[in-house]
């Protein structure tokens, strides 16, 4: 049996009277035996998705629907194929597929890793830690080929990449925080939690120092409340940039790409619940 996987977004409507309401996505599969349909890419229209010829759908499996909502379904499917050209790019290949996962998981590390690089080149300054929130990443990392829409899928909201200047003991103040509530994305830390106590925390392998510095490069969405996270409280210094994560994530992978490289990551024990 054929099946292949498509992601479907129950798109919540904001409005002043209701205010903001979460999305939610859910990955449907889909049985595509009888038609031998295909999630199509920019360059395979044809291959995935099958022909009209006039009034009949031919599908790739070559059996045929003669009018009827079968045809009517396949002219819209196709009829949308140009407009979406763009997003069905293949931008890199992920041989295993990646799973977000709490409190850490391959996907979430690739994701924060980048985005302390890229906040560090950005404003130039240097990042020690990361975050980023288990919510904003809505979607899994797909084996096989990688589209521009499936990265739109999976970082889809408009947060802004930033950078945040912390003497050490807010650092431990966030990361208490953090403990209590829900564990999010994290980087550069090492830290053990128990029974939502936090327990150890150690940056670049060495513990908190108070009184230093640490850069944190996080998202505009965690700065003041978001999640209930407040990454820039008694921040030293803030930089917003104008790079949204959705267009850093995109980046990266084409360089990955261009560098001949897969789309592959790692956990590393950074997050540890006894």
């Amino acid at each position: 049996m054929r099946k292949i996987s498509v992601l479907f977004a129950l798109a919540c409507l904001l409005c002043a009277s209701l205010g903001a309401q979460e999305i939610k996505w859910k990955k449907v599969p889909v049985r595509g035996e009888l038609t031998g349909v295909a999630a199509p890419t920019a360059t395979n229209v044809t291959e995935a998705l099958g022909t009209l010829k006039g009034r009949t759908y031919i599908a790739p499996s070559g059996r045929r629907f003669r009018r009827g909502s079968s045809a009517a379904a396949a002219r819209l499917m196709l009829e949308a194929q140009p407009p979406m050209s763009k997003v069905k790019e293949v931008i890199g290949y992920c041989p295993g597929g990646m799973v977000e996962k709490k409190p850490e998981s391959a996907l979430s590390n690739f994701l924060v890793d980048a985005l302390m690089a890229k906040t560090a080149e950005l404003t130039g300054h240097r990042v020690d830690i990361g975050l980023m929130n288990f919510g904003g990443i809505r979607v899994d990392m797909p084996e096989g080929d990688v589209t521009v829409d499936d990265i739109m899928s999976m970082v889809p909201f408009r947060n802004h990449l930033c950078y945040v200047a912390l003497k050490g003991s807010d650092v431990k103040y966030l990361f208490e925080n953090l403990a209590r509530g829900s564990m999010q994305v994290v980087g550069g830390v090492q830290l053990t939690v128990h029974k939502h106590q936090l327990v150890d925390l150690k940056v670049g392998g060495e513990p908190v120092d108070d009184e230093r510095i640490y850069g944190l490069a996080t998202i505009d969405f965690l700065l003041d409340g978001g999640d209930r996270i407040f990454a820039a409280r008694n921040a030293v210094e803030l930089v917003q940039t104008d790079m949204l994560i959705y267009d850093m994530v995109l980046e990266h992978i084409r360089n990955l790409t261009a560098e001949g490289k897969n789309i592959e990551y790692h956990t590393d024990g950074r997050v540890k619940k006894i």
